[in-house]
């Protein structure tokens, strides 16, 4: 029987987090890991969550945690700033990494965490889940197979949090030069998708706006300033030559959570859910082809051997599980399935190139890959 891989989680709370919620049930769900060290930046709360989870080894920081013998991956999952230098720290201490997305604060954050990883002959992975979704991956079988014919556009409507308040937690995201914010999370993983479904853009227009900038903390009252983009729109074309549009906006309540339709000349496809976020909600598929009407497709399910465990996991986890699962048989097998940081290098690009469109209002060629 194969060793388990032995994880330490850098950026744990006891009771809440995206660590809490979404990684550790993945990681206790499956038999191909062993949770073995936790760190947070005070060791009083690295004891609380390794008493809540059952892990023995915790570490206050994460250096000590990077270079444990007992730690075989070391998971990142604290705030986007914080990102390189936990990351460079690991993969310098010789260990695989996964990292949650975003990546880095911006393309050349990315760009030096994935030199660094080559350079250090790193396994790497890296939290775009969604393109681990049974209803993405049908998606694009049936696309692949001429489900739609030759795709004429592709039309992508997504939300974010609901705006207006943020828990005390959360209230970093409000500041734009932080990187996680709806652009770069519930966009930046939706848009991640689309271009793994059909390739990417060759030329964009983008605009970006704070509509709701005064914010409201939710355990204090107190009122903050948000500078972060509550409002996107990005409008081009495809390297296939298809018109690409999309707008995330603010969550609110009722409306749209997420719809994203592909037209092509034979048929339509479209992916509905709940919230903008396609790791974190549900995933539907629904089709047409010729003068049918739109019907929902049953999605089949996916031939893993995490499949069993995943029936008790919420979507948040059940995501995440996935990723690890295609990890570990990537390891087994010196395959290279899950999406690892070099793969993370194209959607950085895009964010950035709408960054700069927005900016100066001017349609904007992406640039060349190798750049």
């Amino acid at each position: 029987m194969t060793a388990p891989i032995r994880v330490g989680i850098v950026g744990v709370h006891a009771e809440r987090g995206w660590a809490a919620t979404a990684h550790i049930p993945a990681l206790l769900a499956l038999p191909g890991y062993a949770i073995t060290a936790l760190s947070t930046t005070r060791q009083a709360s690295a004891d609380a969550a390794g008493q809540a989870f059952g892990v023995g080894l915790t570490f206050e920081g994460h250096d000590r945690l990077v270079h444990s013998p007992e730690v075989d991956l070391v998971v990142v999952t604290v705030k986007v700033p914080h990102h390189r230098e936990i990351v460079s720290a690991a993969l310098n201490a010789g260990k695989s990494v996964y990292s949650e997305w975003p990546l880095g604060r911006d393309f050349d954050d990315a760009l030096a965490m994935a030199a660094l990883a080559e350079a250090r002959g790193a396994r790497t992975l890296v939290g775009l889940q969604s393109r681990r979704a049974p209803a993405l991956l049908h998606l694009r079988d049936l696309i692949a197979d001429g489900y739609v014919g030759s795709v004429l556009s592709t039309t992508m409507v997504g939300s974010s949090m609901l705006g207006g308040v943020v828990d005390q937690a959360n209230e970093y995201t409000l500041d734009r030069v932080n990187a996680a914010n709806m652009v770069t999370i519930a966009a930046g993983h939706s848009m991640d998708i689309l271009t793994e479904v059909l390739g990417g853009f060759t030329e964009l227009s983008a605009l970006t706006d704070t509509r709701r900038p005064d914010v409201v903390v939710h355990e204090t009252g107190e009122h903050r300033i948000k500078t972060s983009p509550d409002q996107l729109g990005v409008l081009g074309h495809l390297a296939s030559g298809a018109t690409a549009s999309i707008h995330f906006r603010e969550g609110h309540t009722g409306g749209v959570g997420f719809l994203w339709e592909i037209n092509g000349t034979e048929g339509t496809l479209q992916v509905r859910a709940d919230g903008g976020h396609p790791g974190m909600f549900a995933l539907s598929l629904f089709g047409s082809r010729g003068h049918a009407v739109l019907g929902e497709i049953q999605v089949p399910a996916l031939a893993s051997e995490c499949d069993a465990v995943l029936e008790g996991l919420n979507p948040l986890s059940a995501g995440v599980a996935r990723m690890y699962d295609a990890f570990a048989r990537d390891v087994r097998e010196a395959t290279r399935t899950a999406p690892d940081f070099g793969q993370a290098l194209p959607i950085h690009r895009l964010i950035d190139t709408i960054n700069r469109a927005a900016s100066t209002g001017q349609r904007t060629m992406m640039t060349p890959a190798a750049a």
